[in-house]
């Protein structure tokens, strides 16, 4: 209060001015008072102008150090154990891609970049507010206070942000997988830190919120499985036939494009089911990631062909059964009431009327 009182004395009182002499002392005590505080002003521009390029300056050097780390983290290992701690951060179990590192990498550095330059930016503009003298302590309560409402109001915001940033860190998927999210089925079109955009079977375009991704299925990452259940008839040799699809199946990965589509060998894991007139084989393929029913419909075909060339049948026909021919009713003996003149047929006739 003091303070104010002073400042509030010092304060020159400016009226119009109606005579000379009142024109000539206004104009010196406005002179007096720009004499006094000009000072003031220039030092507080200066220091306004040095926090200001302090804040410039150190947002220049902290994104240059975060592009620095960003180029860190996508270039590639030289060898497995060459990752070092932020390549670590980007690495995963499967293969990993050094344009998917790359594009994951980006998006990281742009958020960090984004946090750096609202912080320091942020607090020159606190530090310069200070300096002209403007009181902080209500303007941050109220910044507080609606920080507090805006946050609660958009949590859902906020956790769908966190969870799009740990999504691409950890690479759960990318632009082109397939991917299968528990509400959604699709190929990845875009994936952002709010919202993921996938293309359905149909042609349909789901977007999804991160924040309410509660499980994954990745179908491209690592490798795919291709299995083929192959029916057989009962009375078949097993054996001939495993051996007959383990030689199309090889014969088919000697092909174009499915020399690159299969890895490994392709293994019959055996019976799946026995029937009445049939046995059901399972046989599986490891291939590249998504190209499973590829893979799976191109086996079907040769084995359908082979299983022709080889006479192996699908299914034991029925035997075919003959009707019975109907049979002539057996003849019995003659009965001794056909002759009339037999002793039972002259007992069994009726006795005749008396007059």
């Amino acid at each position: 209060m003091l303070a104010d009182s002073a400042a509030d004395s010092t304060a020159p009182t400016f009226s119009i001015p109606t005579t000379a002499a009142d024109v000539t002392d206004t104009t010196r005590q406005a002179a007096g008072w720009l004499d006094e505080n000009w000072q003031g002003w220039v030092v507080s521009g200066l220091r306004i102008v040095l926090i200001l390029g302090l804040a410039l300056v150190l947002r220049a050097v902290v994104s240059k150090v975060i592009r620095k780390l960003v180029a860190r983290m996508g270039r590639p290992a030289v060898s497995d154990d060459d990752h070092g701690v932020l390549g670590g951060l980007l690495a995963n179990s499967g293969v990993v891609n050094t344009e998917r590192r790359q594009q994951r990498s980006e998006a990281i550095g742009s958020v960090l970049r984004s946090v750096a330059s609202f912080t320091i930016l942020g607090t020159a503009s606190l530090m310069a507010l200070s300096v002209l003298g403007v009181d902080l302590a209500p303007l941050l309560a109220s910044a507080g206070v609606a920080g507090v409402a805006i946050g609660f109001g958009a949590r859902n915001l906020v956790t769908d942000f966190l969870s799009g940033v740990f999504m691409i860190m950890e690479d759960q998927y990318g632009v082109g997988d397939e991917i299968d999210t528990g509400v959604a089925t699709g190929t990845v079109l875009e994936v952002g830190l709010r919202v993921t955009k996938l293309r359905g079977a149909s042609g349909e375009i789901w977007y999804i919120r991160n924040g309410e991704v509660k499980r994954i299925a990745n179908m491209s990452q690592g490798w795919g499985t291709a299995t083929v259940d192959v029916q057989v008839g009962y009375k078949e040799d097993l054996e001939r036939v495993e051996l007959l699809v383990t030689e199309t199946a090889e014969q088919l990965a000697k092909e174009s494009p499915y020399d690159e589509l299969i890895w490994g060998r392709v293994k019959v894991l055996g019976v799946e089911s026995v029937s009445v007139d049939s046995v059901e084989l399972r046989i599986e393929a490891r291939c590249t990631p998504g190209r499973s029913a590829q893979v799976s419909r191109a086996l079907r075909v040769r084995l359908k062909a082979a299983f022709d060339l080889a006479g192996v049948k699908l299914k034991e026909e029925a035997a075919v059964t003959v009707p019975a021919q109907p049979t002539a009713p057996e003849v019995l003996p003659p009965s001794a009431l056909a002759d009339p003149n037999s002793a039972r047929s002259l007992a069994a006739k009726p006795i005749p009327h008396q007059s």
